[in-house]
């Protein structure tokens, strides 16, 4: 195997560790009458009814998951449930309903969307003392669980995730906006329901796993006043001018909450995150026979410039080691990327490899090194590709191609740069999302000299 495809096999490692049917089997189960998550258990005999409702890109593997405990539930006890997830994702299940909520690699509220998410309320208030609610929120399920608070329209609510995206926002900052602007999100869920208990299943694409970030919390209430003017000075941050924040967008904002408290018990278990896809790519590259070193799961910050910190900490490696054994860097987190060009295509994961490249363009000094960095969802920005992997043919390619990386760079269109260059990672749909994978390798024996093509 050349190191390219080992870098990809240490990637896709990490993925199907956190692979979001698996998380839920082996977080949960029914013996004896006792449905038992983590350390919780919930005694069937008490429940009527079980309803499944959520959303996020790992919906339908989540939804797969607790179909299959579910069968080993007693025959007194009945279940529905309707989940939202991105379009590509949809599939027929026994008896939870996948509603697609919006198309494949669009991050944006649909009114497909808001639909979805009206049935999901109307499930949850319908439910009564003798039933079971059982949440499944992952990554993604900001977008795919819309519902404007009054006098915001949808269009209100795209535009402003437009404008905090483009100014290069990160997942905290977007979605402590989102939340105060929605029904559902900052506890909404769980206000709205009238279930006798409340259990949430979570994916997390957050660093550090916050409650109230991952999917904007609809399930975990917060009652803090200051969260509503945090996020109007967020959104005043991002605002450049360029796109005309809605006046409704800001009076909802300046409008002091009155949330209440949620009547119902809710207990919250992370089965899934960033940190078991790190530790899960690190073993792979260990079996692989590479000397590993993590930089855990915290990494976050403008994407070029972890890009260039990767790149640089991989040839110090290769220069201290020169041909005594190959070398694996592996890192998680997720970053952002400021767009000044919206003529531009790509995502924070192209956009960090190609920043590499632009740092470092002579094809020597990628010298057995190869670096790649992929969303574990599947999907990277508005493009159809996870990620990008360079090395040193492709930096040559560059060359003989005459591409000029830093121009690709400044228009932040990552992915025409790598389509041209067949650098691309494509995998469609994972069902799973905990942020983003970089994989870096050092492979001693690379030392042939590339020639300079006269093309």
């Amino acid at each position: 195997m050349s190191s390219r495809d080992d870098a990809l096999a240490i990637w896709e490692a990490a993925v199907r560790a956190v692979d979001s049917e698996r998380l839920v089997r082996d977080s949960m189960r029914v013996t004896d009458g006792v449905l038992q998550i983590a350390e919780e258990r919930v005694p069937l005999t008490d429940v009527r009814h079980i309803e499944v409702i959520g959303g996020g890109k790992a919906g339908a593997g989540m939804a797969r998951g607790v179909e299959a405990v579910l069968a080993a539930r007693p025959p007194t006890v009945t279940c529905s449930g309707w989940v939202n997830v991105p379009d590509d994702c949809a599939e027929s299940l026994d008896w939870i309903h996948l509603h697609p909520a919006r198309p494949a690699s669009v991050n944006e509220p649909t009114e497909a969307g808001v639909r979805g998410t009206e049935e999901i309320l109307r499930r949850a208030a319908d439910l009564g003392p003798k039933d079971l609610c059982l949440v499944l929120l992952s990554g993604g399920g900001s977008a795919l669980l819309p519902a404007p608070v009054e006098g915001v329209s949808l269009d209100d609510k795209r535009l402003v995730t437009r404008l905090l995206a483009a100014g290069g926002a990160s997942i905290g900052e977007l979605n402590a906006v989102r939340a105060r602007l929605s029904r559902i999100k900052a506890g909404g869920l769980a206000r709205a329901c009238r279930a006798g208990r409340i259990i949430t299943l979570i994916i997390s694409d957050v660093i550090g796993d916050p409650l109230d970030v991952i999917a904007s919390g609809p399930t975990f209430v917060s009652e803090r006043p200051e969260d509503a003017a945090c996020a109007l000075e967020i959104l005043k941050r991002y605002d450049t001018g360029k796109m005309s924040v809605p006046s409704a967008v800001v009076q909802a904002l300046q409008r002091r909450p009155s949330r209440s408290s949620a009547a119902v018990p809710v207990t919250h278990h992370v089965i899934g995150s960033n940190a078991r896809a790190v530790d899960a790519a690190a073993a792979h590259a260990a079996q692989l026979g590479y000397i590993v070193e993590s930089l855990g799961s915290a990494n976050k910050g403008p994407a070029a410039d972890l890009g260039q910190a990767l790149l640089h900490r991989l040839q110090q490696r290769r220069d201290e080691l020169g041909q005594e054994a190959p070398w694996c860097l592996v890192a998680g987190g997720e970053t952002t990327v400021r767009v000044t060009d919206a003529s531009g295509r790509g995502g924070r994961n192209q956009h960090l490899v190609l920043a590499a490249i632009a740092a470092i363009q002579d094809p020597e000094q990628w010298r057995g090194i190869t670096l790649l960095s992929a969303g574990t969802d599947g999907e990277d920005g508005p493009t159809p590709a996870a990620g990008a992997v360079a090395d040193r043919d492709l930096v040559q390619r560059m060359r003989q191609k005459k591409l000029d990386p830093a121009a690709f760079l400044e228009a932040a269109d990552s992915w025409s740069f790598f389509h041209a260059l067949d650098g691309l990672i494509v995998t469609g749909p994972t069902h799973t999302n905990v942020m983003d994978i970089q994989v870096g390798l050092w492979m001693p024996g690379d030392t042939e000299k590339v020639e300079e093509s006269a093309a």
